[in-house]
């Protein structure tokens, strides 16, 4: 394998497609498999029982695959899973799962993940999502498609981040995020819908429409949860766009985030 730099250690335990290019000092571990055109720079560590896709790009001093930073952990053989596509830039890190939950850390495709973000244990991210530098997960977080993370934004453990919603600079979201809402301040408050966002993913005007009409009725109403989703499924769904919101409030394990 001409691809892989003579200071490189790649386990001969480990599965690399033969097109997969290892840079200077980096170190794949046992049980690690790797798809073709995958790109990997220099001083990278992938260990542990990790899955990793086609045509991804690893940047210097990322860390994938190590043990879960929970103090249950006792080296129960888990794993991270990572599709295809993804950008992983400069010193982050995904851990691999506990035993406590699934066992597995997932990232779908095509994610922009940026310069020291972290991903924790059991976290199951999505497709097409944006982690802004410095962006960290708590354990057991689950993160929808499309999902915007700005720069120091964060989710405590266990949240629920609905698909097309936004975090601004420096917030922190300690209850479930509903799909297409925008927080921002500290603590986090619900600031309106992901307009651009949507606008940008060729959401029709009549869906945006029903989506700001549910988010009055979510934020901007005296209603109570139960009456606030009954009222949006009255909307009448015209392309799923409701039927995203409805399922996750219905499944909401934390709360939603509230203004304040």
């Amino acid at each position: 394998m001409t691809n892989i730099h003579k200071t490189a250690v790649v386990s001969s335990k480990s599965n690399i497609d033969p097109s997969v290019a290892i840079g200077a000092y980096s170190i794949i571990g046992d049980d690690v498999e790797i798809g073709k055109n995958t790109k990997i720079e220099s001083h990278v560590v992938i260990k542990g029982n990790t899955k990793i896709g086609e045509d991804n790009h690893f940047y210097s001093f990322s860390s994938i695959g190590d043990d879960p930073q929970d103090k249950k952990y006792l080296n129960e053989e888990t794993a991270v899973e990572i599709g295809d596509r993804n950008t992983i830039r400069e010193y982050t890190t995904i851990n691999k799962g506990t035993i406590q939950d699934v066992g597995v850390t997932r990232m779908g495709n095509d994610n922009w993940i940026m310069a020291y973000v972290h991903i924790a244990h059991d976290c199951q991210v999505g497709n097409n999502t944006i982690f802004a530098n410095n962006t960290t997960l708590g354990g057991h977080v689950e993160v929808g498609d499309n999902v915007i993370f700005g720069g120091f934004s964060g989710a405590h453990q266990f949240c629920k981040i609905g698909a097309h919603s936004f975090l601004g600079m420096y917030s922190g979201v300690a209850r479930d995020l509903p799909p297409y809402v925008i927080v921002m301040g500290q603590p986090a408050e619900p600031r309106g819908i992901n307009l651009e966002g949507l606008k940008r993913r060729d959401f029709s005007k009549d869906q945006i429409r029903n989506i700001k009409s549910a988010y009055k009725a979510l934020y901007m109403s005296d209603l109570r949860l139960e009456e606030a989703i009954k009222a949006i499924q009255d909307l009448g769904d015209i392309n799923g766009e409701l039927n995203i919101l409805v399922d996750f409030l219905n499944n909401t394990t934390r709360g939603i985030v509230r203004k304040g």
